[in-house]
């Protein structure tokens, strides 16, 4: 690589670091928001594709298929024109970040810094918190900040609009017959996408974009902006106002609601303005609650420190390798932590810490021999081999939540 080219870095700063339950599983960078993960997004902007996540200790070893492994700043080469990107700004897809060395602003934060080669890199405390670096040039970039993981929830919808409307402007394309289409956005169908007689694809409030291999059957109604990616079955009922990743299995009533991939809920319910991570499987008739019956606003948190969202709709945050069982009635605002498995007929907390197992209010620690033994069973029906990487990553994670209680 030659000096002038620029590598990329994502970085994950001290709110980020705060985000559950999806920070304890992955780099902030790696959650879906819109039609394109964070990471995706920045990639984008910067014409670059990522070199690595800046991120958080026990994620040393993340291990995820097409994303960038964790790297620390002294593995960073100084020889190289570096681009540090914080994971919560949002850039315009129209922005560009010049090619002069440069702190980066994003409103009257700063999202990063354009790096020349020879520069020192910054530190762990830089990145955690980062402050204007002596030298450089100010750059303004178009864009906005993700404060908290629940504005993946109240912004995606928009921003999913949004990114449709760029990327299938040319998008039209004729549905097969038998197949009902309501509106005129835009619509495309990658390859083999099988939609069955019956369906019903609602362009009139968005686009709606089935990557390759979406397979929709019948009885489905589904409303824009809506994403699914690749690989995914849309098995019935009423799917709106949603992005999918690839290999997510839905039914039901799915409303304003991300899936960040590899997840299955293939049986009847309702998701409603709620955010599910990776190797995520609801039960039959799993439900959320996303508003309250007093219409006020919904707080989230552990016992004690919940936060005000000043949301009135907010169903819940699931975090990666969740299992809930039959029934399982999720409060508004519930917080599943990573790896939990979530039963019984009684309503659970709104609060849920990793790798719980338990029903009602009675959780003990799900052991981490069988987490990683579901975990080990699960990937391999989506066609993907946990390899001894991946599984490390996950006991490291299943470590640093639970490793001294546990």
């Amino acid at each position: 690589m030659s000096a002038d080219e620029r590598r990329l870095y994502l970085f994950d700063d001290v709110r980020a670091d705060a985000w559950a339950p999806f920070s304890l599983t992955r780099p902030t960078g790696e959650l879906l928001f819109g039609r394109w993960r964070l990471r995706e997004r920045v990639e984008r902007f910067a014409g670059a594709r990522a070199a690595g996540h800046l991120t958080r200790p026990a994620l040393a070893r993340f291990a995820e298929a097409g994303a960038p492994a964790a790297v620390t700043p002294d593995a960073v080469p100084a020889g190289e024109t570096r681009l540090l990107w914080s994971s919560r700004a949002v850039p315009e897809l129209s922005a560009e970040p010049g090619r002069e060395p440069a702190n980066l602003w994003v409103g009257d934060a700063l999202a990063g810094a354009s790096l020349a080669p020879g520069a020192e890199m910054p530190d762990a405390s830089w990145l955690a918190e980062p402050v204007p670096l002596p030298g450089l040039a100010d750059l303004e970039i178009a864009g906005a900040w993700l404060a908290h993981p629940w504005d993946l929830v109240s912004r995606g919808p928009d921003r999913l609009a949004a990114d449709l409307r760029v990327t299938l402007a040319d998008g039209m394309q004729r549905v097969p017959d038998g197949v009902w289409r309501l509106g005129d956005a835009a619509l495309a169908l990658g390859s083999e996408v099988r939609l069955e007689p019956g369906v019903l694809l609602d362009t009139r409030e968005g686009p709606i974009e089935l990557a390759n291999g979406v397979e929709v059957r019948a009885g489905a109604r589904l409303a824009g902006p809506l994403y699914a990616g690749a690989g995914s079955r849309l098995l019935g009922g009423s799917i709106s106002l949603t992005s999918a990743g690839p290999m997510s299995y839905l039914r039901g009533e799915v409303e304003e609601t991300t899936v960040l991939g590899y997840a299955n809920k293939a049986h009847d319910g309702f998701l409603g303005h709620a955010y599910v991570g990776s190797w995520v499987n609801l039960g039959a008739l799993t439900t959320n609650s996303d508003l309250k019956n007093t219409y006020g606003s919904i707080r989230v948190g552990p016992p004690g420190e919940t936060v005000d969202t000043h949301l009135t709709k907010l169903g819940c945050l699931i975090g990666d390798h969740v299992k809930t069982g039959i029934g399982v009635m999720l409060n508004t605002g519930t917080v599943i932590g990573a790896g939990s498995n979530v039963f019984g007929s009684e309503m659970p907390p709104k609060w849920i810490p990793p790798f719980s197992w338990g029903s009602g209010d009675r959780f003990e620690t799900y052991r981490r021999e069988a987490f990683l033994d579901t975990a080990g069973a699960v990937m391999p029906r989506r066609g993907v081999e946990p390899d001894a990487r991946v599984l490390g990553w996950l006991g490291d994670v299943w470590d640093a939540a639970r490793g001294e209680a546990g």
